[in-house]
């Protein structure tokens, strides 16, 4: 008698599949588990792919839900393609599996590899992301007419279904929380993939199968098995040889947060550090920037600093210029990424560059998000420098919401001054006034400044505070300490030629964040 709830044995009919039987218990597990293999690593490849999209193209949404679209399509395409394969189901399902092991174990690697080399990282990418979504879409209906023998059809499609959201769940759990900050992107694939061509080389033992076909699928999967396992090993010294061509200089500490990937970089002129690929400082002129970012806002608030608020500035460098005023009692720096504070409290090329500040007993660290931070902060400040990304995506465009200078000028006061680097006037003109249009609608008086900073550009900020606020004329500190700025062309900072004045703008709101939309279309320009 068979067991209760299972099927008859059904005798294999002609032209069928050549499986003898269906599997014994175990072997029935071992496909109910390599179920959840399957589930957990195509969605971790579907976010790999999902984030280098968003670190390389920005605007993380967009990116995201290009990619699980697509991916999701995909797979469809691959359900159906499956009714096409009549024979040796198990010498299919392993050499399926096998192409998932090699695509999505080397898709990180690959697309590293295209972006530092060429522009053609949108065809790849997208190239890649059907073919693993495919492949994924093939597995499952083959494992389900592996074991349609052993189970009732009822209880099948609710086991592998079940195995197959609860390995997703694992897969969205363990991808931020775990394997992006411990095992770094790269080799996050190369394991699953691993992982993948195991599960291809224990199918082999589940099933009889002829010696030739047993002989020549177990050496696909050793093969598969070393060509990762290779990969895996030599994989950061590929990334770092990559990184010190595309960046122009020997890469000297990298980090890959849950966040983002940050990297220094020394040559015999310069430090820079670049996040996500994109330029953040470059150490024979960040002082240009630093300096115009702190010392007209100190200027303007016409007394003292006590307590100050930093929002951002993960480098330090903006601590270090308001380290220059001895009535500065208090520091709070709020940045998001432990991985860049940590860097730049300990690393002595960082400590060079912003003199010690982030270990200063006058600054506190804090890694949080900022907007959270604002939401549950009761602190007054006196002065509030803003040093965010530029708002290329919607994560970093709340940053620069009405609603988010509303809970800023609540912890300022009436006679609290703050300043926001509002990226470049120059290439990106409306954005900019953009910045300065929301600002003002939170209800700050404002006074934009620009400077020009060779890595960058002309680069713009604006400065903002109570009624009655106007543009500096002296510094409140001895020029002489300084690299660029000077009381003589303090006022020159304000004054904005034609063709980067002011032009008509919207509100940047948190409902709608036109500005990530704007950002995005002018930057595009100049990248093409």
């Amino acid at each position: 008698m068979p067991p209760p709830n299972e099927a008859p044995e059904v005798p294999e009919a002609p032209g069928q599949d050549a499986v003898a039987g269906p599997p014994r218990r175990a072997a029935r597990a071992a496909l109910l588990a390599s179920v959840f293999v399957i589930a957990t690593s195509g969605l971790i490849y579907e976010l790999i792919t999902g984030t280098l999209a968003s670190y390389v193209l920005g605007d993380s949404v967009a990116q995201f839900s290009f990619v699980i679209g697509l991916y999701l399509f995909a797979m469809g395409i691959g359900s159906y393609l499956s009714q096409y394969l009549e024979s040796k189901l198990l010498e299919r399902f392993v050499e399926i599996e096998l192409g998932v092991a090699l695509v999505g174990g080397l898709s990180a690697p690959l697309l590293f590899k295209v972006y530092t080399a060429s522009g053609a990282f949108r065809v790849l990418l997208y190239g890649l992301v059907l073919l693993i979504g495919m492949l994924v879409g093939l597995e499952i209906p083959l494992l389900i007419r592996l074991l349609k023998f052993s189970l009732d059809l009822k209880q099948l499609v609710a086991r592998v279904l079940t195995l197959d959201y609860i390995g997703a769940l694992v897969a969205s759990l363990l991808f931020p929380s775990l394997l992006l900050p411990r095992l770094g992107i790269h080799q996050t694939g190369l394991f699953f993939g691993l992982l993948n061509a195991f599960v291809a080389l224990g199918s082999t033992f589940l099933f009889p199968i002829t010696r030739a076909d047993r002989f020549r699928l177990r050496a696909l999967c050793a093969l598969t098995v070393l060509v990762l396992g290779a990969a895996f090993a030599m994989v950061t010294q590929f990334v770092e040889r990559a990184e010190a061509i595309y960046f122009g200089a020997p890469v000297v500490h990298s980090a890959q947060s849950p966040y983002q990937r940050m990297v220094l970089t020394q040559s015999p002129r310069t430090t820079r550090l670049f996040l996500n690929g994109n330029l953040q400082f470059s150490s024979d002129d960040e002082y240009r920037y630093h300096e115009v970012l702190v010392h007209p806002a100190v200027a303007a608030l016409g007394r003292d600093p006590r307590r100050v608020l930093i929002l951002g500035g993960g480098d330090g460098l903006a601590a270090r210029e308001l380290l220059r005023y001895p009535s500065v009692e208090q520091v709070t720096l709020v940045d998001l990424d432990a991985v860049v504070t940590d860097a730049f409290r300990t690393l002595p090329i960082a400590t060079r560059l912003n003199q010690g500040a982030l270990t200063d007993r006058r600054v506190t660290v804090r890694n949080e998000d900022a907007y959270k931070f604002l939401e549950g902060c009761t602190e007054s400040f006196d002065l509030a420098i803003v040093d965010f990304p530029d708002p290329g995506n919607y994560a970093v465009g709340k940053l620069y919401t009405d609603a988010f200078y509303q809970l800023l000028r609540e912890r300022l006061g009436v006679r609290g001054v703050v300043v926001v680097q509002a990226t470049s006037p120059q290439y990106a003109r409306e954005s900019f006034w953009t910045i300065v249009t929301t600002m003002e609608a939170a209800g700050f008086m404002t006074a934009p400044l620009h400077v020009y900073v060779p890595s960058f550009g002309e680069w713009g900020f604006v400065l903002a505070g109570g009624e009655g606020l106007a543009a500096p004329g002296g510094l409140r500190i001895e020029a002489s300490t300084l690299r660029y700025l000077d009381s003589a062309g303090l006022p020159e900072l304000f004054r904005f030629p034609r063709d980067i004045g002011r032009v008509a703008a919207p509100i940047n709101r948190l409902n709608d964040q036109k500005l990530v939309a704007i950002y995005t279309r002018e930057w595009s320009v100049w990248t093409r």
